[in-house]
């Protein structure tokens, strides 16, 4: 397609190159909530390609922040590997949407190396600091619709606690009321949240808030044709628990897998207490399945996976904090 079939908002051409030549414009993937677009301009007698992601619900409109501010603190850190953002704006002829533009990147989906894609998770982790020292990031960011309740906090316990409600709530909001669901959950919130997270700031041990991807599973991941390197987009950011990042994976439906998780585990190093690695990789997992449960009808049964996880991590834990063995003070 040529611009002669797609129009470019005023705003889109005003983010693109001053002064550069639109050669074409094509469809470039489409998700429910916005499509990609292609760009092709001529500056200086060379060709350029630019990405533009529009996203045209009005209900999502922040989401072209959202992926601008994510993406320009994860190329803080790990430059090579991520989607460099350019711009986010409002459209001029239609304040209801919004758009992220970057330089468009030739990529193509393919297997993974472990080790190579472990460095730089492990980079990202280790190096990114938080702006406050606080769990949290500065926009809202999306895990595809649902948002982040993102305000900073000192607690990560905290945090995810209300994310895990918030989700809940988004969950059955889209599948219908679950009352087995939600008494589970409340059981599952006084129990087994506390054991699995308090653990990891008191009694002296502490945790970096750290930058993570956020929504790091395979379809967010793919090579770079010229360099070769994994590249990162689509992410959900926010400064958290950097285990957390790995609850996309695991599940057989994720091609990354629990090679990854076990490799991670042995070359990062869990965060203590130790023993409580694949108990909170556990917790994390059943958060993102209520999460793609309500997101995607073809997986609702995702819910009564996180019902049997839940259940089985309440009777492995049933007595909550009062079963830690170890400090817990303050």
């Amino acid at each position: 397609m040529t611009t002669d079939t797609i129009d470019l908002d005023r705003a889109i051409l005003r983010a693109l190159p001053p002064g550069c030549q639109i050669l074409s414009v094509s469809r470039h993937g489409k998700t429910h909530w916005s499509t990609g677009l292609k760009v092709a301009v001529k500056i200086n007698d060379k060709k350029q390609e630019y990405f533009v992601k529009v996203v045209e619900e009005e209900r999502f409109v922040g989401m072209s922040e959202a992926e601008y501010e994510g993406q320009k603190a994860l190329a803080t850190y790990i430059p090579d590997n991520v989607i460099t953002p350019i711009a986010w704006v409002f459209l001029e002829d239609d304040v209801s949407k919004s758009f992220f533009v970057t330089r468009f990147r030739h990529l193509e989906a393919c297997s993974l190396s472990i080790p190579q894609f472990l460095s730089v998770i492990e980079k990202l982790h280790r190096s990114s600091v938080s702006p406050t020292g606080k769990f949290g990031f500065h926009v809202t960011t999306y895990y595809g619709p649902p948002p982040m309740i993102n305000d900073w906090t000192d607690n990560w316990e905290e945090y995810f606690i209300r994310q895990f409600w918030a989700n809940l709530e988004y969950a059955q909001r889209e599948r219908g009321e679950d009352p087995e669901l939600q008494s589970l959950a409340e059981d599952f919130i006084e129990k087994v949240i506390p054991r699995l997270l308090r653990p990891l700031q008191t009694g002296g041990r502490s945790i970096k808030p750290a930058l993570c991807h956020g929504d790091l599973w395979d379809g967010n991941i793919q090579i770079d044709v010229e360099t070769k390197q994994p590249i990162m987009f689509d992410s959900c950011c926010f400064y958290g628990h950097n285990e957390m990042d790995l609850q996309c994976m695991g599940d057989p439906r994720y091609a990354l897998g629990m090679d990854f998780i076990d490799l991670y585990k042995n070359e990062v190093g869990p965060s203590e207490p130790q023993q409580d690695f694949y108990d909170r990789h556990d917790l994390y997992a059943i958060r993102n399945n209520i999460c793609v449960a309500g997101m995607w009808p073809q997986w609702a049964p995702l819910l009564t996976t996180a019902k049997d996880e839940m259940r089985r991590l309440l009777s492995k834990h049933p007595m909550g904090l009062d079963g830690f063995e170890g400090d817990l003070s303050t």
